[in-house]
């Protein structure tokens, strides 16, 4: 566990902890909007065995093994955990290079942090992420918790366990706020000078095409792939494919 400057602690775990070649970057995932480690399934580990990593993973304050929410979320959640938290996670990384792969959520994140150009940061590769807010976005949201709401998504407890009402209420609250229908990182885009590897399912209940056109046009390195016959979950969805693009993706960052 690690023990947070503003109080309590976040659960991560490595993987391949004592492999890696020299040189090779560290892996750090971040999780979905109601994601934790354990709903990544085997994907960070198959990727680590493949490229030869170590890997990262870790828990968000408020979700899976780490510490509940303390306060209500604003709209400025996201910038946080991008500026705030997730450095006090990188610091267990003690210097070496790495390179952020982030889901929903976690993509947001990764390039919020980006943006700011930390050292060490290498590329990131995002999947689903969002950089502005659409209707389709908050259609799926509603959705979401009419779901919640009959019962129909409570196996999330088995990740969350007693802070489930907690989180999901938070992220479906947050984002259906009137306020946050304005939430934009776009301008941060041109700042993010690492290269970007952007991947989205064509069949995304929770976005479109516009969230990697905008990423593909405005940040300098970045790359964009979409995925048929694909959802909200690439690397669950499509495993093969997206192992591929990554790694293809690595491969080009050692080169450099």
């Amino acid at each position: 566990m690690l023990e947070l400057a503003e109080g309590g602690q976040l659960y991560y775990e490595w993987i391949a902890e004592d492999s890696g070649a020299a040189g090779k970057p560290v892996l750090v995932f971040l999780h979905e909007g109601l994601g934790c480690t354990a709903m990544w399934k085997d994907f960070p580990a198959r990727l680590c065995a493949r490229t030869g990593c170590r890997g990262l993973m870790f828990d968000r304050r408020g979700y899976g093994q780490s510490v509940p929410l303390r306060t209500g979320r604003s709209v400025h959640y996201l910038h946080r955990y991008a500026l705030e938290e997730l450095p006090q996670m990188l610091a267990l990384l003690d210097g070496r290079p790495y390179v952020v792969v982030g889901h929903s959520d976690g993509g947001s994140i990764a390039l919020i942090h980006a943006a700011d150009q930390p050292p060490g940061l290498l590329g990131v590769v995002t999947e689903a992420a969002h950089v502005f807010v659409e209707e389709v976005t908050l259609a799926g949201i509603r959705e979401a918790r009419a779901a919640y709401g009959a019962g129909k998504l409570r196996g999330l407890s088995r990740y969350h366990g007693d802070k489930t009402d907690q989180i999901f209420g938070a992220w479906a609250d947050t984002w259906l706020r009137p306020a946050f229908s304005r939430w934009n990182i776009e301008y941060l885009l041109p700042s993010v000078a690492c290269p970007v590897l952007a991947l989205q399912g064509s069949g995304d209940q929770y976005g479109t095409e516009a969230q990697l056109r905008a990423i593909e046009s405005q940040a300098p390195g970045a790359r964009t792939a979409m995925l048929a016959d694909c959802g909200h979950t690439p690397h669950l969805e499509q495993p093969e494919a997206v192992l591929a693009a990554i790694s293809d993706f690595l491969q080009e960052l050692e080169a450099k």
